[in-house]
């Protein structure tokens, strides 16, 4: 229950990804007074800013009568989105991010497009995130000994490792854990011995899974891919397990790679249930994590807004 002396609406804050479209109703120091949510993600749009605009007005017209300020990030601000909102360049401080936010103009109101941020170091190669950094800021801002020094993972379909020392996002890496399982598990030959839904996780294959990644050290990836068609050949898993070992071997090899240069406390933040899965397979590997909100981007919005001055912290 919403305290009234918190139900004014103050600001409207949007998570406005390639798939789906997310948005609170924000009243005094962010209580959410109502959320909204659609399939009318950044990739599924086409007609170009009148459609955006027509698409938020489908989900929260009413809202944006109220004249409030609105904040949005994620794809949205992709070159493929509303308006494209350009990367800031790590080392990005959190605290400077509301000075890089697009604004576009739209009937009710203007919508400020968060920018995401690019990690192009001169030793490596470039990575990428959009949305995720405005997760951090939510995150940091409810635990502020994170902003000090930490890693944040937000498993998904391409999993984001952000290092954060100070309050500055110093790294980025993606690791396309989820996808890669999507495939695998839909269109490849290691299909054709699953079945066609997935039941319960099965913690024993999946556990399985990790710790085969563990003692290949994160070594010879594609070998094990296939061992997971031949454990289901010769028996030795049924069929309705070998997803959840094909789960395992994937995140337990991407958290053997990503812990090598993680530094400081491991945060998740992401869908309760995968963050489980994760917090599993960390406990297979020995390794502790914090896991913290399902969603920290209404949180994060709120803080961009807050900093740009529109509303109190």
């Amino acid at each position: 229950m919403v305290n009234p002396a918190r139900a004014t609406p103050r600001l409207v804050a949007l998570d406005w990804g390639s798939t789906r479209l997310r948005a609170w109703l924000l009243g005094e120091h962010g209580a959410v007074l109502a959320e909204r949510q659609n399939a009318s993600g950044a990739s599924t749009i086409e007609g170009g800013p009148a459609a955006f605009e027509q698409a938020l007005a489908g989900l929260a017209g009413d809202w944006l009568d109220l004249t409030l300020p609105a904040v949005a990030c994620g794809m949205v601000g992709s070159a493929h989105g509303w308006r494209e909102a350009p990367y800031v360049a790590c080392p990005a401080r959190l605290d400077t991010l509301h000075e890089h936010l697009v604004p576009v103009k739209a009937s009710a109101t203007t919508v400020h497009i968060v920018p995401g941020m690019v990690d192009d170091p001169t030793d490596g190669t470039p990575d990428v995130m959009r949305g995720e950094e405005t997760q951090v800021l939510g995150l940091v801002k409810d635990r502020s000994d994170l902003g000090e020094r930490a890693c944040v993972l937000m498993p998904g379909t391409h999993s984001k490792w952000v290092q954060v020392r100070d309050g500055i996002v110093t790294r980025i890496r993606t690791r396309m854990t989820g996808e890669t399982y999507a495939l695998l598990r839909r269109q490849s030959v290691l299909a054709r011995l699953m079945p066609a839904d997935d039941a319960a996780l099965n913690r024993e294959a999946f556990s399985a899974g990790v710790a085969a990644a563990r003692d290949a050290r994160g070594a010879d990836l594609l070998a094990q891919l296939f061992s997971v068609r031949t454990l289901g050949l010769t028996g030795r898993w049924p069929s309705e397990a070998l997803p959840d070992h094909l789960s395992g071997l994937l995140i337990g090899h991407e958290l053997v790679g990503g812990l090598r240069t993680a530094d400081g406390p491991l945060a998740l933040v992401g869908e309760p249930e995968l963050c489980r899965r994760y917090a599993l397979a960390l406990d297979v590997l020995g390794t502790a994590a914090v896991t913290t909100h399902a969603n920290t981007a209404c949180a994060g919005l709120w803080q961009l807004a807050a900093q740009a001055g529109w509303v109190e912290a």
